[in-house]
C-alpha cells in the first residue's frame, strides 16, 4: 500500500465502521446525561477515538511480533465486549427503573453522570473488536499503520459528538425513561458484537 488517496479513504471508511459502536453508545451516554458540558462530551469522543485508535495498533503490533498468541486471544473479544456492556448498560437500566419509581413518589432525582470509570469500560468494549483490524493493516509500515490509526480516531471523535449530541436531544425529551433506553442500547451493542463476533 502506498501513500495515495486510495489509502486515505479507505482509513476514512475503516473509521467510520468502527465508530459506530461508539456512536452508539455515545448516544446512549447522551440520553443518559442531558445537561453534559461541552467539555465532558469532548473527554467522551476523545476517549473513544483513542481507544479506537489503540485498538489497531495493538492488534498491528500483536501480528508482527505474537501473531499466534494474538490469533487464540480473539475468539474472547466476542465474550469481553459482551460482559462490558451488559455491566454498564444493566446498571443504567436499574437507575433508570430507579429514578421513575422516585419520581413516582414525589422524590427528588438525582442527575445521572457518566462516570469515568464507566467511560474507560465503555472506551475499552467499543473498540476491542477493533484489535483484529491489525490484522488488515498488517501489510502497513509503521508509519503507515499509525497514520491509518490517527484518521479513525479523528473520524471517531466527531462521530461520536454526533451521537452526544443525538442522544441529549432526544433524552431531554424522554425525561427519566433516557436512562432506560440508553441501557437497552448498550445492552444490545454487548449482545450485537457478541453474536457477530461469534458467527
Amino acid at each position: 500500500m502506498s501513500w495515495n488517496l486510495t489509502f486515505f479513504l479507505n482509513s476514512i471508511l475503516l473509521g467510520m465502521g468502527l465508530a459506530m459502536d461508539a456512536f452508539s453508545v455515545s448516544v446512549a451516554n447522551g440520553l443518559a446525561e442531558t445537561d453534559m458540558k461541552r467539555g465532558k462530551q469532548n473527554l467522551i469522543a476523545g476517549t473513544f477515538g483513542f481507544f479506537q485508535a489503540f485498538m489497531p495498533m495493538a492488534g498491528w503490533v500483536c501480528v508482527h511480533t505474537i501473531v499466534e498468541h494474538f490469533r487464540s486471544f480473539g475468539r474472547f473479544i466476542p465474550w469481553i465486549a459482551l460482559i462490558l456492556l451488559l455491566y454498564i448498560g444493566g446498571k443504567m437500566l436499574i437507575e433508570g427503573f430507579s429514578n421513575i419509581r422516585k419520581g413516582k413518589e414525589g422524590e427528588e432525582v438525582p442527575l445521572t453522570k457518566v462516570t469515568f470509570s464507566a467511560l474507560m469500560i465503555q472506551g475499552i468494549a467499543t473498540s476491542i473488536d477493533a484489535l483484529s483490524v491489525g490484522f488488515a493493516i498488517a501489510g502497513y509500515g509503521w508509519l503507515m499503520a499509525l497514520v491509518c490509526a490517527l484518521i479513525v480516531a479523528v473520524v471517531t471523535y466527531f462521530i461520536s459528538l454526533g451521537g452526544l449530541h443525538i442522544g441529549r436531544t432526544i433524552g431531554t425529551r424522554l425525561s427519566n425513561k433516557a436512562g432506560i433506553l440508553g441501557g437497552c442500547i448498550l445492552i444490545f451493542i454487548g449482545l450485537e458484537i457478541f453474536i457477530t463476533g461469534i458467527l
